[in-house]
Order: C-alpha cells, then structure tokens, then sequence
C-alpha cells in the first residue's frame, strides 16, 4: 500500500512521511528508473537502530583492545574464547556466535592457513610467528555488531607480516572509497587491485554482509568487483567489509569433521580486517574495528 505523504514515515521517526523519506525515496525510484539497483527499505536502518548499532559496536571494539592487550604466545585459543566472552557477559552483551547455527564458542580464532571460522580449542596453542584473526560479534540490547582483527604472535616472518599489513590496507582504502550513492562493486575493486598487485589473492565466494539488526543480513558484499556496478550505497545501509586474502591460492576447503573452519587449499597463510560500517549522508562511519 502506498504511503500518503502526511501519513508517518515508514521509518518510524514518528515524522510526516513528506518531511522525512519522502524525497529519499524518490531519489531511489528515479535510480531504479535509470536500471540502478536501490536497496529495500529493510536494509535502512533508523536513527534508533543506528544508535543501538552503535552502542554493541563500542562494546565490540572494546572487547578487541581486550584481547589485544592479553594475546600472547603460549595462551590456547580457548583461552582467547574464555576472555571474550566472560568480557561481553560482564558488561551486558551476548556473544553472538555462540550457538549461532551451532557453532559452539564465542568468537572465531583463525590460524595461519585458516581463512575463518576458526573454533577455538585448549589444544591449540599460539606460537611465536603465528598469524591469527579474530572475529567477535556482539549482541547488545538486541543489536548486533561485527569486527575481526589480525594479531601477530612474537616474531613472525617479513612475508606474514606484509601480508596482514596489506589486508589492513585493503580496507583502509576502501573506506577512503565508499560514499553515499556509490556501488557495493566500489568496494570489491579498490580491495582486489590492492591485493593483486601485491601478488596475493582475495576470496570470491566468502565476503562481508549487512548486519545491525541480526547476524547476517542482505547485501552481500563481495570484495572483487568492478567501480560502478553492483547495489547502490545509501545512507542508513550498515555492513561490513571484510576480505579474506590469501597469501596463495583462492582455493579452500572446509573441514567435514566440524563442519565450520575454512582452510586454505594450498596450505598458504591467510589473512583478515573487518570493520563494521554505516553508510552516512557525506561520507561513511566506522561503526567498529
């Protein structure tokens, strides 16, 4: 049903449509007119949900510096899931991950050659040189809101190094590049030309997504792409960007056994940043990182 232009916005400002997203919408049908693809009004966050976004997304950075200053060589990857998440419960969140499609921990500890989704082990112990990410996602006051950071354990080589410092990179330049009605596809060429002109490869099949209200939300958001093409970005759009670039090959595997963890094919080391990102009316918020 059309919405008349006194009745209240669809957004839930409690603002006359006519004053709110009258014009915004418009905006995006004449796009949509032009054969751009417009986002639905499902994938706009409101003002109260962006707060609330925004206030998990403090407490999930908060929850990083934490382990940041704690990681250490010797510590088991459990012990990193046992920080995370008594760190969250104590300060009223939920660790989103845990029993999430039933994986079984509270945040994701990926290992050298593992390009995500790493379960957490007290078998696993981190050595001096290794490589690791770690990914939490945090539910706050029922928002959510994601990030992973790289971590280098004591001395790793200069190749390790230099390849999480251009994954780090690769969403930096991102970030410089993504605008209000910009493309997704902005996003997925500024990532892979970083990272092909280093030599390295970044995953096709495994990107980022809308998150904010739950977990996984539409778009998905691919970091190969082409400048111009792809789902329009407009403000209110929150996601993350994420690329998992691989030293070597694409390729990867999962493992049958615990049906989560996404190795590499080859063998070779893998790296990722994600931020969790709102797209604003000038510009573009990092929500957490």
């Amino acid at each position: 049903m059309k919405i008349g232009r006194n009745d209240p916005c669809w957004c839930g400002s409690g603002k006359k449509y006519k004053v709110c997203h009258a014009d915004f919408d418009e905006k995006l049908a004449e796009l949509k007119a032009k054969g751009e693809k417009v986002p639905p009004h499902s994938l706009i966050k409101t003002k109260e949900q962006l707060e609330g976004i925004r206030k998990a997304g403090k407490l999930n950075t908060e929850i990083l510096d934490m382990v940041a200053e704690n990681i250490h060589a010797g510590m088991s990857t459990e012990d990193i899931n046992k920080l995370v998440h008594e760190y969250t419960i104590a300060h009223g969140g939920i660790p989103a991950p845990l029993n999430y499609c039933g994986f079984p921990k509270s945040v994701c500890t990926s290992v050298n050659d593992v390009i995500c989704h790493g379960i957490p082990s007290p078998d696993e112990i981190l050595q001096d040189g290794d490589i690791i990410n770690v990914d939490v996602t945090t539910i706050l006051d029922g928002y959510y809101a994601d990030a992973s950071r790289m971590f280098c354990i004591g001395q790793v080589s200069d190749e390790a190094k230099k390849l999480v410092e251009v994954t780090k990179e690769s969403v930096d330049l991102a970030l410089a590049e993504v605008k209000p009605w910009g493309h997704l596809g902005d996003i997925g060429e500024v990532n892979s030309k970083h990272v092909y002109a280093h030599g390295y490869t970044v995953l096709h099949d495994i990107g980022g997504h809308g998150v904010g209200n739950d977990f996984h939300e539409e778009p998905y958001v691919c970091h190969i792409g082409k400048k111009g093409t792809g789902m329009l970005l407009v403000p209110g759009m929150v996601f993350t960007i994420e690329p998992m670039v691989n030293e070597g090959e694409e390729d990867f595997f999962q493992d049958e056994e615990n049906g989560w963890t996404i190795y590499t094919e080859d063998g070779s080391l893998s790296a990722q940043w994600e931020y969790t990102v709102a797209i604003t009316e000038d510009g573009v918020e990092v929500i957490t990182h």
